[in-house]
């Protein structure tokens, strides 16, 4: 836990978060102990190279039922990384440093990008970005509050 935290920020099993590096104020994910990583829905993913370093440019689909609203973005690549899914599927992924806003504080996260188009979250929060003094109450769901209705049915495809 982070030592400068005198009390664990609790969190649900679902949280709205935001990416601010990305201009994504909002975006739900799950909460998920399981996994060591963070993961987000990305797709058109191009590598890049910027003065020497390898840089990866994709898009983000902010809403969970809709391909509305694409957001694009570049970052540099830190890795890339073997990943098994829930499922037992192993994939390598790029992996991106990002900062997330969870429950309203930001702490950054490694964060690698898959296609998540047919799961129920479009992002994942998991244990490396939630060592940053965060509890998880896994019988509550969006401890820190939910953005305003419009918002909302964006993510519904209203």
């Amino acid at each position: 836990m982070a030592q400068d935290a005198e009390e664990p920020t609790l969190v649900g099993w679902r949280e709205w978060v935001g990416l601010p590096d990305a201009g994504v104020g909002w975006i739900k994910a799950k909460i998920d102990t399981g996994a060591t990583t963070s993961a987000l829905h990305a797709f058109d993913l191009v590598e890049e190279e910027r003065d020497g370093q390898t840089w990866v440019r994709f898009w983000i689909h902010p809403w969970q039922t809709n391909d509305g609203d694409p957001v694009e973005w570049s970052a540099p690549v830190l890795d890339r990384r073997r990943v098994r899914s829930s499922s037992g599927h192993a994939q390598k992924r790029y992996v991106v440093a990002m900062d997330v806003t969870l429950v309203g504080r930001t702490v950054p996260a490694e964060v690698t990008l898959t296609n998540r188009d047919k799961m129920g979250f479009r992002m994942l929060v998991g244990r490396e970005a939630l060592a940053q003094g965060f509890l998880v109450d896994p019988g509550a769901s969006y401890l820190g509050g939910k953005p305003p209705r419009p918002v909302r049915r964006r993510n519904r495809g209203r």
